[in-house]
């Protein structure tokens, strides 16, 4: 069998190694263009239950001590642990930290104003109603609206709403955790909650000890 020249194997090789590279470019382009698709039919319509995720929780005010609570149109923060209008049903988008947020027992949702307000809507497709959740480097979560930047879910010393043009990242009032309804613990939660708060750390160490009385 006569000997293939150098030049021919050579020439066959980079032939082959085009292609091998123009069929991997092909089915990159093709990939990529299917997650654009994906991404684009996914967030078209972000309203869709299918792809939000459902949890019940509450929302410790590190101002009042207390919960956030959703009476109807009126919002405050001075629930009690447990109690039937602290239990918040939040939506999370798929995508991104978007939320809505809306009482259990009440049906109505937090929303914001373009005055800053807080209010109680029973409708929450708004866009005042989405907010967008900041993770603090002191474990505290903040709440921004999602359509008037810069303002924030915020309550005073007395658990009343404050205006949104009126806070900031770093005030106490806008800091808040996410916690289990007293009793009710899921080990399956994907939130991290705490339960321990500055009052209860207090009156551990305010608290006698039963072997030196």
């Amino acid at each position: 069998m006569p000997r293939i020249p150098d030049v021919l194997q050579s020439t066959y090789k980079l032939c082959l190694h085009f292609l091998v590279f123009y069929f991997q470019l092909q089915e990159s382009q093709q990939s990529s263009a299917d997650f654009r698709f994906y991404i684009e039919n996914h967030t078209r319509n972000p309203d869709d239950l299918s792809r939000k995720q459902i949890r019940i929780y509450q929302l410790y005010s590190r101002t009042t001590g207390k919960h956030v609570q959703i009476l109807g149109k009126k919002i405050n923060a001075n629930g009690d642990d447990g109690g039937k209008y602290a239990l918040l049903v939040v939506e999370t988008e798929t995508f991104g930290s978007h939320i809505r947020i809306k009482g259990k027992e009440s049906g109505y949702y937090i929303c914001m104003n373009k005055n800053g307000k807080i209010i109680g809507k029973l409708n929450g497709r708004n866009q005042e109603c989405v907010f967008i959740e900041e993770f603090l480097e002191n474990n505290y979560t903040a709440l921004v609206s999602a359509k008037y930047k810069g303002w924030y879910l915020g309550f005073n010393r007395k658990g009343r709403p404050k205006k949104g043009s009126r806070t900031t990242q770093t005030q106490q009032e806008v800091h808040f955790m996410k916690r289990h309804p007293k009793g009710k613990v899921d080990p399956l939660e994907e939130f991290r909650f705490t339960t321990v708060t500055k009052r209860t750390r207090r009156a551990r160490r305010l608290k006698p000890n039963s072997k030196t009385s």
